[in-house]
């Protein structure tokens, strides 16, 4: 995206903010084991303001009434650490590709900092995180509180990302061409991985398929740790062992999606590891797509989560009654929540810079937020029955099925932006040849 956009959204931050100064620090590098880190992401809150990819990197946004400041703190240029870990932008070159009005050395910011918080009584920073800047911040504070001859400094703190996350709820034009990026290799990435399921593969074999593609189509990182989940497997929601044989007259429930550009795809398909559905599958896979279908329809502008989280679990209850696996009146059923033995979770959840996009679903008041245009969310009904559970009947033991779409709420209704992927027990057989 053009340096423009993330100004924009700076100064729509300022907007909102009361009379303070807000930090964001990216993130820090993660030690994967000993001396050896992770690869590098930024926090997705520092990077929607910045655009900045470099770790050891901090924002700071200055409101005084109609004056306004922003300032980047970036790592400075070493040829001896540039040896062992890439060039860096440094500050002089950050001034002339940043739209900022400073630019300094990340060393300098202590004492920086300092200057910029001077005269304000608010700071806002991500209270609930224990990056080592916010710590620093927080000394800085204490200490200017104490020293003479400082009138005004600190003395009360908000979380900036109560607006931040609020900003990253509706998705521009920008953010939605990438997701649909994301989204086309992901559906590459399923249907290659389809036709090349066999039975005998291992899980993280079937895995590896998915994550080639990725790469192969420039998607560096996937957005999550993908689950390869055959047979019983698929009743874990979370199953990413994926180190079990796929077998015959199985299913593989398959969770992955690869980020682009740091955007987020979510996609789950479920699909028979002989590429052919028993008549149990199919009569419970339909079931679930369905259910599916009818939750997406029923998608606009003015709608709720919580009215799609009741209509899908309504849906699946009256499912799961006409198969034999609850006995009882449907309304009945869900006063219990008997249901949630075999569907525990969410219909849904935002999407964007991260998979489970940290946007809040209610208002201050603890009211439900209604969809609005621009808003993007998953939706995923899911069925999971576990080997040997004697109260359902036998042909559907070991049995997990969730399918899962990426939808963006548009003016009218909203668009299924996953469409592509197989889907119909049709396709899904079509695709598995």
């Amino acid at each position: 995206m053009n340096e423009t956009v993330y100004k924009e959204r700076r100064d729509r931050l300022l907007e909102m903010m009361d009379d303070g100064v807000a930090v964001l620090s990216t993130a820090i590098m993660q030690m994967r084991s000993n001396d050896t880190e992770y690869p590098f992401r930024p926090n997705s809150d520092f990077y929607y303001l910045t655009g900045f990819e470099e770790d050891n990197s901090v924002v700071v946004l200055c409101k005084k009434g109609d004056e306004h400041k922003s300032v980047l703190f970036v790592q400075e240029k070493v040829p001896e650490m540039e040896l062992w870990t890439g060039e860096r932008l440094g500050v002089e070159a950050a001034k002339a590709c940043f739209s900022f009005d400073e630019v300094y050395g990340i060393k300098s910011f202590e004492e920086q900092i300092k200057e910029l918080i001077k005269e304000h009584t608010l700071l806002y920073f991500e209270l609930f995180d224990d990056n080592k800047v916010y710590a620093q911040l927080k000394t800085v504070a204490k200490t200017m509180l104490h020293t003479r001859g400082v009138t005004v400094s600190p003395r009360s703190f908000s979380d900036i990302t109560k607006l931040t996350q609020q900003m990253r709820l509706i998705k521009s034009d920008d953010e939605v061409a990438l997701i649909k990026q994301a989204l086309s290799i992901t559906e590459q990435a399923h249907h290659h991985a389809m036709k090349r399921c066999r039975v005998g593969m291992l899980e993280y074999q079937l895995q590896a398929e998915y994550e080639y593609l990725f790469k192969k189509e420039g998607a560096f990182s996937d957005a999550y740790t993908t689950i390869i989940a055959g047979g019983n497997s698929a009743n874990t929601l979370h199953y990413i062992k994926n180190d079990q044989l796929l077998k015959e007259g199985e299913l593989v429930l398959v969770d992955a999606g690869c980020e682009y550009g740091f955007y987020a795809s979510d996609i789950t398909r479920t699909y028979p590891v002989n590429g052919i559905f028993t008549p149990a599958q199919k009569e419970l896979y339909n079931m679930v797509l369905d259910v599916q279908l009818k939750v997406i329809a029923a998608i606009k502008p003015g709608g709720s989560k919580k009215e799609l989280q009741a209509f899908s679990e309504k849906l699946l209850t009256e499912g799961m009654v006409a198969f034999g696996i609850l006995e009882g009146e449907v309304e009945a059923l869900l006063e219990e929540k008997a249901h949630k033995k075999y569907f525990p979770h969410g219909i849904g959840h935002w999407m964007g810079l991260d998979v489970h996009d940290p946007c809040p679903y209610s208002d201050d008041n603890g009211d439900e937020l209604l969809f609005e245009e621009g808003m993007v969310m998953t939706i995923e009904p899911g069925i999971y029955l576990p080997q040997d559970d004697e109260k359902i009947p036998k042909k559907y033991w070991g049995i997990g099925i969730r399918i899962e779409d990426n939808i963006l709420i548009t003016k009218e209704g909203c668009e299924n932006l996953s469409q592509g992927i197989a889907k119909t027990v049709d396709e899904i057989e079509v695709a598995c040849c």
